[in-house]
């Protein structure tokens, strides 16, 4: 960035045919790839060269989106865009002399590149830099470290590892948790375990970081806070129409972090914007009297049954509740009566938990919403930033209620 270029990561997991997509999409004059071209191949006019001057809406960076469903967008960021948003999270999660971070993210996603890294580029932080996430290793940097970023899974993996004790995390100052949403019951017990209530923070591709839960302040699971400093953002239909505080709907925001469009497709960022700049985040969302924001699922999940909207996360908070039940996902799949019936697919914590003992547990949950079938899985399919897949579950038992 520095020299000018625009940085385009991708997943070190990719396959040449998904690389070839990405290549042929976006055009790039330079690629670096391990073992094929390195920049110690090209020889430097010097050591050093002077920065190239670059205005705050020129592209810094194209980052495509997950694609857990069609082909992925890259979402094109701007210098401004992502030098608001670390600003931002400087003064938001505190940032100070001596904090010492241990990044164990991936560096081709939002959450390691821009917000982990650039926070403690921005600070003049010391990170204690890990080639992946290992609990062994993360818990026994706990007494170097000051700040850890992760994903839910992480946390799970932390929390149930013995090593984790207050003692071990005293000298820490924050943990925080995004790219999927982090169960209560990890929330909890992680608690329980460290005295640390994990910092839970919301964000996406297109616009980084968007609300977070208070450094100063009380940090309730199952929410993501507030919007952050500069940040508007408000709950609408499906018209754009904002709601009453408190009714599910689709969030939707605007602000400097906010992406310049994606690349090459102008339909497509005219199909997600609003004619007032607020873009369509495609998750539907509750916001309080207060101003505070719960996710509870991606406008593509919500299911529609007889006629009646069904919001997967409230079912999963129930079902993630019944002992023996470690984690669930919620999907629709067609139906011969209904149009769509609720179905959970459910990973056992025990073994000998049965489908009637699971539908047992939800009985407190309108009878619309109680899911038509449990389905158990050894593990729930997930993207490499840990999201669950609900698309991969909707094809698997799209057949489920056929004739």
């Amino acid at each position: 960035m520095r020299a000018g270029l625009v940085y385009v990561p991708l997943n070190t997991a990719y396959t040449p045919a998904e690389i070839g997509y990405f290549i042929a999409d976006a055009e790039p004059a330079i690629i670096v790839a391990e073992g094929h071209l390195s920049l110690d191949d090209v020889a430097p006019e010097s050591e050093d060269f002077e920065t190239v001057p670059r205005g705050p809406d020129d592209v810094a960076a194209i980052l495509y989106t997950s694609g857990t469903t069609g082909r992925s967008k890259g979402a094109m960021l701007s210098h401004d865009n992502l030098a608001s948003n670390a600003l931002v999270l400087k003064d938001a999660w505190r940032w100070r002399d001596g904090d010492v971070l241990i990044h164990a993210l991936p560096i081709y996603h939002v959450h390691g590149l821009f917000v982990a890294l650039h926070g403690a580029l921005l600070n003049g932080s010391t990170m204690l830099w890990h080639q992946g996430f290992d609990a062994d290793a993360v818990i026994a940097d706990l007494g170097s470290a000051t700040i850890l970023m992760g994903v839910p899974t992480h946390y799970v993996r932390l929390a149930a590892h013995p090593g984790l004790t207050r003692d071990a995390a005293a000298d820490m100052r924050l943990f925080v948790s995004g790219s999927a949403p982090l169960l209560e019951a990890t929330f909890a017990e992680f608690e329980s375990k460290t005295g640390h209530r994990i910092l839970e923070r919301y964000g996406m591709t297109e616009a980084g970081m968007i609300c977070s839960n208070p450094y100063e302040g009380e940090r309730i699971p199952g929410t993501v806070g507030f919007p952050l400093p500069g940040i508007s953002a408000r709950v609408a239909d499906e018209h754009g129409r904002e709601l009453a505080r408190g009714e599910p709907g689709v969030l939707e925001i605007s602000g400097p972090n906010l992406f310049k469009g994606y690349w090459r497709q102008p339909e497509k960022t005219a199909e997600e914007m609003r004619p007032d700049g607020f873009f369509v985040t495609g998750d539907i969302a509750t916001m309080d009297e207060a101003g505070r924001v719960a996710i509870v699922g991606r406008a593509k999940d919500l299911i529609i049954a007889g006629g009646l909207n069904i919001y997967p996360k409230e079912i999963e908070l129930v079902l993630d509740a019944v002992p023996g039940v470690a984690e669930s996902a919620v999907i629709g799949v067609p139906h011969p009566d209904l149009g769509e019936a609720a179905v959970a697919v459910v990973v056992r914590s025990d073994p000998a938990l049965e489908e009637a003992a699971v539908l047992a547990g939800v009985t407190d949950l309108a009878r619309f919403k109680q899911p038509r079938r449990i389905l158990f899985a050894g593990a729930l399919p997930r993207n490499a930033m840990g999201k669950v897949q609900k698309a991969a579950l909707r094809e698997r038992y799209k057949d489920l209620f056929s004739a």
